[in-house]
């Protein structure tokens, strides 16, 4: 038995029966499929922490399979089935899990206010930067916001380094030289600084001041 944990994944509840998984004793969730053609049963189970215990069983014999969890492991046959292993996991994450990369109380509170005033989800476009994620409009498809996670040297802030989240939001050029101050309001991380600005979401700017924020940026995606 192995257990996967996915990084930055949340289970979504109302996703799992559709799935297929089923609740089991524990009060959990359980799925078993087949792969390599019927030559092995997998079974997940959902425990406590969202992650997922895994067993691999041989059909023909009964017993537990686990050469596919040996990193040294070798043979054409060995790595077909850590494929159709992986397969399975893979789609388990795609269809059953929610991104969770923004986890303070701000950064909560802003992705559901957004949500709420205009509908829109956190779309997660790079798959080699899970970290980053955008709001667009659904008539226009232009980008009125972005959560970026960045180091605070590049920001450009005094200080220790540390890791942290900023929102990118629109305004007019004219209105950037009299907001911008390099404590509350920084140019824009990575976005033409004309027309974009950060803010980072360390609870220095209230919510309430930045959602009225949001909404010019809104405005001004068009």
């Amino acid at each position: 038995m192995a257990t996967v944990k996915f990084e930055n994944k949340r289970v979504n509840m109302s996703k799992l029966s559709q799935f297929g998984f089923e609740p089991n004793q524990g009060g959990r969730y359980q799925f078993r499929t087949l792969i390599m053609q019927g030559q092995f049963e997998l079974t997940l189970t959902l425990n406590v922490d969202d992650g997922l215990n895994t067993e691999l069983t041989d059909t023909s014999t009964g017993e537990a399979y686990v050469l596919h969890l040996a990193p040294r492991a070798q043979g054409q046959f060995v790595g077909q089935v850590v494929q159709a292993y992986q397969d399975v996991l893979h789609k388990v994450e795609q269809d059953c899990y929610d991104n969770d990369v923004f986890k303070s109380s701000q950064e909560r509170n802003l992705i559901t206010q957004i949500k709420d005033l205009y509908g829109d989800e956190l779309e997660f476009l790079w798959s080699k930067f899970p970290q980053n994620a955008v709001w667009r409009r659904a008539d226009t498809h232009k980008w009125y916001g972005a959560l970026l996670t960045v180091t605070t040297d590049k920001l450009a802030l005094p200080g220790a380094t540390h890791t942290v989240t900023v929102l990118d939001l629109r305004a007019r050029p004219n209105d950037l030289v009299t907001l911008i101050d390099g404590q509350h309001y920084l140019p824009g991380y990575h976005m033409n600084k004309k027309h974009w600005y950060s803010i980072v979401l360390d609870d220095t700017v209230p919510l309430a001041t930045i959602m009225e924020r949001v909404r010019d940026s809104y405005a001004l995606a068009k």
